[in-house]
């Protein structure tokens, strides 16, 4: 069997840590699910009808992964850096064109995550009709906690919060999901090939706003665990 010789290092592979399992889980892709709350598809001025629409995804690459506890600087590029607190699913097994009934089997588990987004930049390529990428695809801009091991579990309610500097800014529930767990797997397995090591940011709840550097962001998801994250000072 040939061995490959490359120019230069290969990247590690980006995993997260699982509670209670020594071995962490790799990380394959970052999907993450647009106006899926509709208090926050309001406040960004894009209500959302389900009759007649279906769920749009944005992805960031595995390298912007940055785990709980972390202190990230202030993205350049921007004067608008904004939270976005949400749920994640962890895929643990292969589906493609996966029936919302079975698509528990999928499920390994779930992660509290941050889509940290460069509000100002995205919203300037929203309104010209460009890809979103310098606006959501940022250098430790996919923050994550442990995963919490829940096989074939279907969460379908729980409170889910943010708070910066001790201030309450997101509080809503799980329950109020536009695109629920089951439906998400089963859209988004219509397009690709889902894998062990897709995670699936579920999408925000409304009050998303603006950081600034030396500000202290904790949160949680109820059943699943809490997430913290420092902005440090600009590059």
């Amino acid at each position: 069997m040939s061995t490959s010789h490359y120019l230069w290092t290969p990247p590690a592979v980006p995993s997260v840590p699982v509670r209670g399992r020594a071995e962490r889980a790799p990380v394959n892709r970052l999907f993450f699910v647009g106006r899926n709350y509709h208090a926050h598809a309001v406040e960004m001025g894009r209500p959302v009808d389900k009759s007649v629409e279906v769920p749009f995804y944005f992805t960031k690459s595995p390298s912007s992964l940055v785990e709980s506890g972390a202190t990230v600087p202030y993205p350049s590029g921007t004067r608008d850096y904004q939270y976005e607190m949400e749920l994640v699913l962890v895929v643990g097994k292969p589906g493609f064109r996966v029936a919302a009934a079975d698509a528990h089997e999928l499920i390994y588990g779930y992660a509290c995550g941050l889509d940290m987004t460069r509000r100002d930049l995205q919203l300037v390529a929203r309104e010209k009709g460009r890809p979103w990428d310098l606006g959501k695809d940022i250098e430790q801009g996919a923050v994550i906690s442990e995963v919490v091991p829940m096989p074939g579990v279907v969460i379908e309610h729980g409170e889910v919060v943010l708070t910066v500097n001790g201030q309450l800014r997101q509080r809503s529930d799980v329950d109020k999901l536009i695109w629920n767990i089951r439906e998400l797997i089963a859209d988004l397995s219509q397009y690709y090939h889902l894998q062990p090591g897709d995670l699936i940011y579920t999408g925000t709840p409304e009050g998303v706003g603006p950081v600034q550097p030396g500000d202290r962001l904790e949160g949680s998801v109820a059943g699943v665990g809490e997430i913290v994250l420092q902005i440090g000072a600009a590059e």
